[in-house]
């Protein structure tokens, strides 16, 4: 995963967090992480999808966390954004009559399954709130 939703999705997520209970506007959030806040709209669409943000339209609006920073792991947001192994995508035009080139495939999905069950491992046991409450 070559892009920045996770960080994106994590920013999101840790601000929510810290102010709990509190609407927040796109445009603050995508204040503090420096991006567009139709990006940050797109993203806490996603995080609707998961049910874990609720939003409220007009003036006194905005988005807050749906579910207690607790129940979210590292390893949720992470699968949330995942669009490809950690190590990135085999090759597909492989094969003909190389022995390696016919089996590197089948050997590399073992290496890029082991390493995302890693990653994900690592993170499992991180919480959202535990991550946030890092932050003053």
């Amino acid at each position: 995963m070559n892009n920045t939703r996770f960080a994106t999705l994590i920013h999101i997520l840790t601000l929510l967090a810290k102010f709990p209970g509190k609407w927040h506007s796109s445009e603050w959030i995508a204040g503090s992480i420096g991006i567009n806040p139709a990006i940050v709209r797109k993203e806490l669409q996603l995080l609707h999808k998961l049910g874990w943000v609720q939003s409220k339209k007009g003036k006194e609006g905005g988005t807050m966390l749906a579910v207690n920073s607790c129940e979210i792991s590292m390893a949720d947001i992470f699968n949330a954004v995942k669009n490809s192994n950690v190590l990135g995508r085999k090759n597909t035009c492989t094969g003909g009559n190389c022995t390696v080139g016919q089996q590197i495939n089948r050997e590399l999905e073992k290496v890029f399954t082991e390493t995302d069950e890693i990653v994900t491992g690592a993170l499992k046991h991180r919480s959202l709130k535990s991550f946030a409450e890092q932050f003053n």
